[in-house]
């Protein structure tokens, strides 16, 4: 889709975003279910979903799950790992469903590529006058010596790409006017690598994996020299970043 940022071509590689990206923390995954009350007889929109990282781990809830995914490759390895789960195609900012459709929408690290104005429109106009979205993302603990030095090779090449930590996500579901009891909570994650695994946690990175082949050479290099000289196995840890609205009637 034309109106895709260019970086997400990145993501075509959907298999190795499969292996690289960690999944949410159980708790997290708690909150969720607990606010936005999914059950059976309730329908959720896991929008952006990718390769179904987060749809996955709210198939347990039984509410009906719907997905919205832009690209195809991803939709076709989320419909490998969830069978049953009905993909469509669309973006955040052109949902594919009727007005008041679903009870609950989902976002899972995927946000910040949105075009913020007209998803927030369309999520509001889609859910069902109370119902409410939940967005998640699994920020990097740079305190962590291995996190860290990742940064130092991610953080150059990421142009004009945007990141989760470049807005308040809180402030804006706020403002918008469209979402009310807006909230923000932390959980504490972790990744559990081996060298071939932190290689593909940083190359699923979208503009990484969209860099010319020298680009991503240097950087596999580079994330293998720090999976040498780190403790095995790997320990990556996250703050996971959740922000909670509920739409306005």
């Amino acid at each position: 889709m034309s109106e895709l940022h260019p970086a997400t071509r990145g993501f075509a590689d959907a298999d190795v975003y499969e292996r690289g990206r960690p999944d949410y923390p159980a708790a997290a995954v708690a909150r969720i279910v607990s606010r936005l009350e999914l059950r059976p007889g309730r329908t959720v929109l896991d929008l952006a979903a990718g390769t179904g990282k987060l749809t996955r781990l709210l198939v347990p809830s039984g509410a009906n799950l719907l997905v919205v995914e832009p690209l195809r490759e991803m939709r076709r390895e989320l419909e490998l790992r969830a069978p049953g789960v009905v993909a469509l195609a669309g973006t955040a900012e052109r949902i594919p469903l009727t007005a008041s459709y679903v009870d609950a929408v989902t976002v899972g690290s995927a946000f910040h590529w949105f075009r913020p104005d007209e998803a927030l429109r369309e999520i509001h106009r889609v859910l069902r006058p109370g119902g409410g979205v939940a967005l998640i993302w699994n920020a990097r603990d740079e305190r962590h010596p291995v996190q860290a030095a990742l940064s130092e090779v991610i953080d150059p090449l990421q142009g004009d790409a945007p990141r989760r930590k470049e807005r308040d996500w809180r402030s804006l579901l706020g403002e918008s006017g469209l979402f009310e009891r807006c909230e923000r909570s932390l959980f504490e994650h972790e990744q559990v690598l081996d060298e071939q695994g932190l290689v593909e946690r940083v190359v699923s990175i979208s503009f990484i994996a969209a860099a010319p082949q020298p680009v991503r050479d240097e950087v596999v290099e580079r994330v293998r020299a720090i999976a040498r000289r780190s403790e095995q196995p790997i320990r990556l840890p996250y703050m996971t970043e959740l922000y909670l609205g509920y739409a306005v009637s």
